[in-house]
């Protein structure tokens, strides 16, 4: 079978087993996506590990352009007065005209490092008047100024930091692999105050991972340590914590209204508490871990799972649903589980191959990429290199 009648098949495989949704495009890199897309008018900008930035047509997947780093991009780029702003594990950030993809500034970190395996992204650059703010494997957090690309100030912590920013009242939230929790002053760079995990006999230095959400005053991320913690923004005191048994929390929670809605690591669920005291309201089982963020949609929630399938929650009935699988999930689903859906007889998550295990896993198009929607269309990348757009709500009909 021919490469085109194969990907025809999974095409209308994929769209038979989850009608609600059609396969628009598929566009494939030579490196796993885990990196999340943005989108400007006509325009999607994502990453790959094959060290190249693509801006693809949104409405057919053609490719406008692609820049070459020197390193893998693993993480959101940043949109912000055309230019797209990125982070490589080159250890440069880039700022590219957004057109034509020409070279706008660069700015050089200290370098990059990885935690270790499960270490999947780098920090995402956010903009706060007129600044970029990023982490990195340095162990620092950068200002930079968005026009000229020149440092205006670092603050140094003492692990790794892949999280990404979040900036309220003036003071940019971050945390770092360290286990510390940092507030820091916007403008000057100077700490306010800092926030201890509690950690784990297995982890205990709690490494915080990822990025945090905002609920109120209250800022609220996952740890290495099983905990999910929600501090006072203004004083870094506890408001409340609560511990997923035997799983990391890496995924940045979805706030909505008073609820924050988040994917687990190896208890394997997705999970929904409250945001005023992380009270359990609702839980989703799944068969994998989940890194990348929930995003809403007209009242739906929807997120990606290392097994290699996009889902969905309705809120009004709490029901989760399988939306698609990817073309690695489908080809590859039974070297890692049973007709059952559970882990097939001799295969160890955490077995003395765990990088083996591990390759099997991205193996199924693990979707690592935080999903967009635009104009009813979903757009997300998943390990095996591949970028989807699937336009929702409608049934595939072949004629």
């Amino acid at each position: 079978m021919n490469k085109i009648c194969k990907l025809l098949l999974l095409t209308l495989l994929s769209s038979s087993l989850y009608g609600q949704n059609a396969l628009v495009w598929d566009f494939k890199t030579k490196g796993g996506v885990y990196s999340s897309p943005v989108i400007d008018d006509n325009t999607l900008y994502i990453g790959s590990n094959d060290s190249c930035l693509y801006a693809l047509d949104k409405a057919n997947g053609q490719l406008k352009w692609k820049f070459k780093t020197k390193g893998e991009i693993k993480s959101r780029p940043l949109l912000y007065a055309n230019n797209v702003i990125f982070n490589s594990t080159d250890g440069w950030i880039y700022a590219l005209n957004s057109k034509s993809a020409e070279v706008q500034w660069q700015f050089k970190t200290e370098g990059e490092q990885r935690k270790d395996i499960w270490d999947y992204f780098l920090s995402s650059p956010i903009i706060d008047n007129g600044r970029v703010i990023v982490g990195s494997g340095d162990g620092h957090i950068y200002v930079i100024d968005s026009q000229s690309g020149k440092l205006i100030w670092k603050y140094k912590t003492n692990g790794i930091v892949h999280a990404t920013p979040l900036v309220h009242q003036n003071k940019v939230l971050i945390g770092s692999f360290d286990g510390y929790f940092y507030a820091l002053d916007a403008e000057n760079g100077s700490l306010i105050w800092k926030f201890k995990t509690v950690g784990d006999a297995y982890f205990p230095i709690g490494e915080i991972q990822k990025g945090a959400a905002l609920y109120n005053n209250t800022v609220i991320f996952g740890s290495r340590d099983y905990n999910i913690y929600a501090l006072n923004a203004e004083t870094g005191r506890g408001v409340w914590n609560r511990k997923e048994t035997g799983s990391w929390v890496i995924a940045t929670p979805l706030v909505v209204e008073d609820r924050i809605h988040v994917g687990t690591s190896d208890s394997h669920r997705f999970g929904s508490f409250s945001a005023i005291d992380g009270t359990e309201v609702a839980s989703y089982l799944l068969n994998m871990r989940v890194y990348g963020e929930a995003i809403l949609y007209e009242n739906n929630i929807y997120f990606g799972c290392f097994n290699g399938k996009l889902y969905t929650i309705d809120q009004s009935k709490r029901k989760l649903k399988e939306l698609f699988q990817t073309y690695g999930s489908q080809m590859n689903y039974h070297n890692v589980y049973n007709k059952k859906g559970h882990f097939k007889a001799g295969f160890e998550l955490y077995g003395q191959d765990v990088k083996g295990a591990e390759k099997k896993i991205l193996d199924l198009g693990s979707i690592l990429s935080t999903p967009i929607i635009d104009n009813g269309t979903i757009y997300f990348g998943d390990a095996n290199g591949s970028i989807y757009a699937l336009k929702l709500h409608k049934k595939y009909i072949v004629n």
